[in-house]
């Protein structure tokens, strides 16, 4: 599948990036002419990988998290969300919903499910010590 459009963002792991990953996202899949609920979808699921990234990723580190967005021509944007961080010991269980590592703290448990709610496909891949990857793929409606 021949790729239309790529961009990449590189930012440091603090929570007030959240919202401008989202935005970004939100301003680079605007040339699809996506509707409302589309574009919503893309922003809750961005913010659900960045802020894995940024609290489980980096714990209470700094560190830098990469977005990269692909459109490709039969209009499938594909989002990647990289850390370099603590990744995650076990990825299945790390996606059961309800599953936290953030004892006591106001963690549902329920990022991947939210991502895989709001995506067509949500893929992870992660190691211990050398951080976590999270690809997601939308296809977007043709003429909105």
């Amino acid at each position: 599948m021949n790729i239309l459009n790529e961009m990449k963002v590189e930012f440091l792991s603090k929570s007030s990036n959240e919202s401008f990953a989202r935005i970004t996202a939100s301003a680079f899949i605007a040339q699809l002419d996506p509707n409302i609920e589309e574009m919503s979808d893309v922003k809750t699921a961005v913010s659900e990988a960045v802020t894995n990234a940024i609290i489980h990723g980096y714990k209470n580190a700094v560190g830098v998290v990469t977005m990269m967005i692909r459109i490709f021509e039969d209009r499938c944007v594909e989002i990647t969300i990289l850390d370099k961080g603590a990744g995650i010991a076990d990825v299945d269980e790390a996606r059961t919903p309800l599953f936290t590592t953030c004892d006591g703290e106001e963690r549902s448990g329920m990022g991947f499910t939210v991502m895989e709610t709001f995506m067509d496909q949500v893929e992870v891949f992660s190691a211990l010590s050398e951080g976590t990857k999270v690809v997601m793929r939308k296809t977007f409606a043709k003429g909105n």
